[in-house]
């Protein structure tokens, strides 16, 4: 990491030894050095300068859907914080990577446009949701999203993309395949009428608080979706609600959720989610898949 250091002084880019537990979702995970680019341009050189030296890097925004290692990360951890920007100009929101969802559907309310209502209340950054096509309550990043610009970290050029050129499929698109980094998105929505708007948000936000435990560090919902069924389902009807590794729990509230109920370590929860798919394989016949990237 030297060389990084190194070239991270010279170009004055913000960068500082910390726990993978501060800056997640999950408060789990080891030493790392995070870095903040504040800028498209920088975000890319950094990424070119860890290729060409040989270093692991990963991009987050908000630190959610990611689980560290106990052991820490042995590479550059970049936060997209900076990159945050969002405005809207007749019925298409512009945003930036690291730009929250909570923000994209504020300012798409403030501008009288309907359709990322669901977005609301899903912890992450738009790089990140479109990375994944984040969803929820019936809609998908994908139904809204109308391009997106990314670094092709293999040709080291920016390209835009269609919605039809980003292989959206349930949690999937092509930037997870092709090592692409997301560096912002345009949204197409429709126009709609703001207390309508609002009533959905505030609907949406509330069944959150209601069924999930936002109380407790996560890393959102920790499995897919099985075709045809609800895993939470399964995993409840399974008599796992409650069930504990060390500070890992499956939260009580809502199955689907594998919650830090206090000083979880990163093995507690992985040894966790092992034991939920083993005991759902063992009486349903069936592999649920987990949805969380574990960073090693």
């Amino acid at each position: 990491m030297k060389d990084l250091t190194e070239f991270l002084d010279i170009n004055g880019i913000p960068h500082a030894a910390r726990r993978a537990s501060d800056i997640t979702t999950f408060k789990v995970g080891g030493p790392c050095t995070v870095v903040y680019p504040g800028s498209e341009r920088e975000l890319i050189s950094v990424v070119d300068e860890c290729v060409d030296s040989g270093i692991k890097f990963v991009v987050l925004g908000c630190g959610s859907n990611v689980l560290f290692r106990d052991s820490g990360y042995d590479g550059a951890v970049i936060l997209t914080q900076s990159l945050n920007t969002v405005r809207v100009e007749a019925d298409t929101v512009y945003a930036g990577c690291g730009a929250p969802l909570h923000t994209i559907c504020r300012a798409a309310y403030d501008a009288g446009l309907s359709g990322a209502e669901f977005a609301y209340g899903i912890p992450g950054s738009l790089g990140g949701a479109v990375f994944m096509n984040a969803g929820a309550y019936g809609g998908e990043m994908k139904d809204i999203v109308s391009s997106v610009t990314a670094y092709s970290v293999a040709d080291r050029r920016t390209v835009t993309l269609s919605r039809e050129e980003c292989g959206f499929g349930y949690r999937h698109s092509v930037f997870e395949d092709n090592a692409f980094i997301v560096l912002s998105a345009s949204l197409r929505l429709s126009r709609g009428d703001k207390a309508e708007i609002r009533a959905l948000m505030d609907d949406l936000i509330n069944r959150r608080k209601t069924k999930q435990p936002l109380n407790y560090p996560s890393a959102g919902s920790t499995f897919k979706r099985y075709p045809g069924r609800y895993t939470g389902q399964m995993i409840e009807e399974a008599g796992l609600k409650g069930f504990t590794v060390g500070g890992a729990q499956v939260s009580e509230k809502h199955a689907g959720f594998v919650i830090n109920k206090g000083g979880a370590t990163s093995e507690d929860i992985l040894n966790l989610i092992d034991h939920v798919k083993a005991v759902i394989k063992e009486r349903e016949g069936i592999d649920i898949e987990c949805e969380i990237r574990v960073i090693d």
